[in-house]
């Protein structure tokens, strides 16, 4: 059991530190807010899945409860994000953001 949980930890780590990397990297304001979803979705999810595991290992009324919660959290991650990035393209939009081009090398 602590392995699964070593390995969702790990997951959920490398996702984090690929997603900020991401953002670090990417050009412009549209392409950074992909890493940052996946980044969140994915990292959390592992991330949680690891502590659920964790917390399952004495199995109980209680943990069961609050694993249930852990997963309710998961699941407004992921209600939430998708909405939140539509949004900030939006308004990125709507304030005249333009998309980054490459420029030619001549």
């Amino acid at each position: 059991m602590n392995i699964l949980v070593v390995f969702c930890l790990i997951t959920g780590l490398i996702f984090f530190a690929g997603g900020a990397v991401g953002i670090i990297r990417m050009p412009d304001f549209y392409s950074r807010l992909h890493p940052a979803g996946k980044l969140d979705t994915l990292g959390i999810l592992a991330m949680v899945a690891g502590l659920i595991f964790y917390t399952l290992h004495h199995f109980s009324l209680e943990t069961i409860i609050m694993s249930l919660k852990m997963l309710l959290i998961v699941f407004f991650v992921f209600l939430s994000s998708p909405t939140a990035t539509h949004s900030i393209v939006d308004a990125g939009m709507r304030a005249g953001l333009r998309h980054w081009k490459k420029k030619d090398r001549r």
